[in-house]
C-alpha cells in the first residue's frame, strides 16, 4: 500500500507533542515518554537544545497538515576514518496508521540526503535489539548489522 508523499521539514516547537504521542506509541516508547498534559519541560528543554545547535535536524513528515512520522539527525565529526563526517539517525518513528505504505522510506530516503549535503561519509543508526522488523527494514535500505552497541543508564 502507498500513500500521498509526506513534506519533511524541520520540526518547530509546535511539533513537540505530536512528535512525542510518535516516540511514545509502541511498547518500548510507551514505557519511557511521558505523554502527560500539559507535557512535562523537560521536552521542550530537550527540543531548544537541539534546535539550536548546528550539528543537530529533528525533522518531521507532515501530510496534509499533520504530522505523521520524525526523525533526528546527528551531524558528527571525528577524527577516524580522516577526520570523515558521520550522520546519525536516531528516533525514527512512522505514525501507526501509516506504516507499510513507505513513509519509512522516504524519511530515511530524505534522511540520507541530508547527511549527502553535510558531506558525511557515513550513515549510521542504533536501533533496539528488540525492533526485529525495524532491522529486517534497515536492511533493505542498505544498511548492515555491523556493530554491536552497547549503552549504560546514568540514574
Amino acid at each position: 500500500m502507498t500513500g500521498p508523499s509526506a513534506q519533511l521539514r524541520r520540526a518547530r516547537l509546535a511539533d513537540v507533542g505530536a512528535i512525542v504521542a510518535l516516540l511514545a506509541d509502541d511498547d518500548l516508547g510507551r514505557a519511557r515518554e511521558d505523554l502527560s498534559t500539559p507535557l512535562p519541560p523537560a521536552y521542550t528543554d530537550a527540543f531548544q537544545a537541539i534546535d539550536s545547535d548546528p550539528n543537530q535536524l529533528l525533522a518531521v513528515a507532515e501530510i496534509d497538515g499533520q504530522v505523521v512520522g520524525c526523525l533526528q539527525l546527528t551531524f558528527q565529526p571525528g577524527l577516524s576514518r580522516k577526520g570523515m563526517w558521520c550522520g546519525l539517525v536516531e528516533g525514527v518513528r512512522v505514525a501507526r496508521a501509516r506504516r507499510g505504505g513507505g513513509l519509512g522510506r522516504q524519511m530515511m530516503a530524505w534522511a540520507i540526503e541530508e547527511c549527502r549535503k553535510r558531506d558525511c561519509g557515513m550513515v549510521q543508526l542504533t536501533s533496539d535489539a528488540s525492533r526485529k522488523d525495524a532491522h529486517r527494514f534497515y536492511e533493505s535500505l542498505g544498511f548492515t548489522a555491523s556493530h554491536v552497541g552497547m549503552k549504560m543508564a546514568l540514574d
